[in-house]
């Protein structure tokens, strides 16, 4: 056997692989010896079978059969011991005349090189970091919101300005159907209330989901819709009136602290609204994290410049899935795709050049402290250690679910790696300056 490499260009290559009859005629001869033993023809007594009768029946596709598994195995070895980094996988070249019949085959392999670049981790144009504060309107808004949560409540016959409703959203054609509460204080604009102020239970009020609420938020989790959807969302939606409600505001006494904070750590207003501001800054900042990695990623994929061997990508998409893609459908799938192999290669160049790494027993780690926080959630502040390894472990069973916490402990490693090696321009603002400025 012959294996031969031809670089087209820096990111095209060809690969031949010359197989003759002594590379694989040995395995044949004892495969075609073993169906001699078991084969059971008519006429014949079992294991005395004529072997060129089963050479006749079976020899050709055996001899087709090693000689696929030997080409791929010594194609997949050479790639490997040569340390090629390819693209996708290699591409068979047609050969119109191949013979299955001759003494000699060659085959020939094209393959798509990842190409070589540099990554620029001290840009000129600085990204930009936000740091998310928690504002006294913020703060004031979630003590009011906490005292209507524990206040008393009474009901209504009809809607008025300081009722509580309840009631599904309906769009069908969003599949949205989706019960939620809320204030009508929450409503933005005159319009709006107007339409609610004076309805029943049972009413049914047909709503265009564009500025209905003060904070696209509240609107984002009554209708269970994606963040990033939800600032476009202008949609009409109807409101089936379930309930209406009057809330008494709780006082802001020790027996509402004790029922927030059952340690005692509570013991005046103030004490509740550093510890309110402590959680939104807490929570401010994974959004800020998320965001700040998103900015570099982007950053990153918009100034590391590198060319792909397209055209070989293409034709790979055309035929790697289940169904075969016309050319132009591959040239559609590569476009869409561009971008997200572009930040693979840059990641995997940064994780390579920096020696960040991942392993097992970190990812266990991580999934255990991921179980661990959704165990709290339901009580089980204090899981047995064993609890813990015996559900990671059935977690990382699943390739999916082991996929995902992969992913986003490699995204935790590479912030943390940003962090410290790059420079940032730092922005201080408010929840809301945040929004407007990340997702206007």
């Amino acid at each position: 056997m012959n294996i031969t490499r031809e670089n087209i260009d820096a990111l095209n290559a060809v690969v031949k692989v010359d197989i003759v009859a002594d590379d694989y005629q040995t395995k044949v001869n004892q495969l075609l010896t073993d169906y001699r033993k078991k084969a059971d023809v008519p006429g014949f007594r079992k294991g005395h079978v004529p072997m060129g009768m089963i050479k006749k029946q079976y020899g050709k596709s055996i001899m087709i059969d090693e000689v696929n598994k030997l080409l791929q195995e010594s194609l997949n070895k050479f790639i490997t011991e040569e340390k090629i980094d390819i693209l996708g996988n290699p591409l068979p070249r047609v050969q119109d005349d191949f013979n299955w019949d001759a003494d000699k085959f060659s085959f020939e392999f094209e393959l798509g090189l990842v190409p070589e670049f540099d990554v620029d981790l001290k840009p000129k144009k600085k990204v930009t970091e936000y740091k998310i504060i928690a504002t006294e309107e913020l703060l004031e808004e979630e003590v009011k919101n906490i005292q209507t949560r524990y206040g008393k409540m009474s009901p209504l016959e009809e809607v008025i300005k300081e009722a509580n409703i309840t009631g599904t959203f309906i769009n069908e054609e969003k599949e949205i159907n989706k019960k939620g509460t809320f204030l009508v204080s929450d409503l933005e604009g005159k319009k709006n209330e107007k339409k609610l102020v004076g309805a029943k239970v049972g009413d049914v009020i047909e709503l265009e989901t564009k500025k209905l609420f003060k904070d696209d938020h509240k609107l984002q989790h009554i209708l269970g819709v994606s963040h990033e959807e939800i600032h476009d969302l202008d949609i009409k939606v109807t409101l089936t009136i379930e309930e209406i409600t009057k809330t008494e505001p709780a006082d802001l006494d020790q027996e509402l602290f004790d029922k927030l904070f059952p340690d005692g750590s509570v013991k005046t207003s103030s004490e509740l609204r550093e510890k309110i501001k402590e959680d939104a800054e807490k929570q401010f900042a994974q959004q800020g994290d998320q965001q700040l990695l998103n900015a570099v990623t982007e950053h990153l994929v918009e100034n590391t410049k590198f060319d792909l061997p397209a055209e070989f990508l293409q034709k790979w998409l055309a035929t790697a899935g289940e169904k075969e893609l016309t050319p132009e459908e591959a040239k559609a799938e590569f476009e869409k795709s561009e971008k997200g192999l572009r930040y693979q290669l840059i990641e995997g160049k940064v994780m390579k050049d920096n020696d960040i790494k991942l392993d097992y027993a970190e990812l266990v780690d991580y999934a255990k402290g991921f179980i661990r926080t959704q165990m709290a959630q339901f009580g089980n502040t204090n899981p047995e250690e064993k609890e813990l390894d015996d559900i990671a472990g059935r977690i990382l069973q699943n390739q999916e679910e082991a996929q995902k916490l992969q992913s986003q402990l490699i995204s935790q490693k590479l912030l943390a790696f940003y962090k410290e090696n790059m420079s940032f321009k730092s922005k201080e603002v408010s929840y809301e300056e945040f929004i407007k400025e990340v997702y206007k």
